[in-house]
């Protein structure tokens, strides 16, 4: 139990490095778009798209980072007025909610990939990249965040 807790909060911290990774990268896109657009008087064509979709997997990829952080916003006004059982059973009955979310989450985003993926979607753009590849993050960040409930439930 010990190791699965712990290999758990491990992946998840290289999943919130890679969301820092990831929006350091969209920062630094959107550095090279506006000097590209303004400074050299260029269109651009794949950098906002980048950005969107970089975006969003650092949010889906950082969540299971977050949870480990207790970073998620919470109302703990009715948990601090409790102690002891009660307060323990609250927990527990708001992390399988949580979890339960997030694994709706996590299959219908499943969902929605393996479409993109078998028809062979593209993004409706000049860039026009596959679209299973954005869409990637959704699913593998609700299953880690699913995964990061789990190890909270047997903390």
């Amino acid at each position: 139990m010990q190791s699965f807790i712990r290999a758990s909060d491990t992946v998840s911290r290289y999943c919130g490095a890679l969301s820092m990774l990831l929006l350091a990268a969209a920062v630094l896109v959107v550095s090279q778009m506006v000097f590209v657009r303004y400074v050299l008087g260029h269109s651009t064509v794949w950098q906002t798209e980048f950005v969107i979709y970089a975006t969003m997997a650092a949010t889906f990829i950082g969540a299971p980072y977050v949870l480990l952080l207790r970073g998620h916003v919470g109302v703990d006004l009715l948990p601090n007025l409790l102690y002891g059982v009660p307060a323990r059973a609250l927990k527990i009955i708001a992390a399988l909610i949580s979890l339960g979310f997030c694994g709706l989450v996590a299959y219908s985003a499943g969902h929605f990939w393996y479409e993109a993926f078998s028809r062979g979607w593209r993004t409706e753009t000049v860039w026009a990249i596959p679209l299973w590849i954005p869409l990637l993050p959704l699913p593998a960040g609700m299953i880690m965040t699913c995964i990061q409930y789990v190890a909270e439930l047997m903390k």
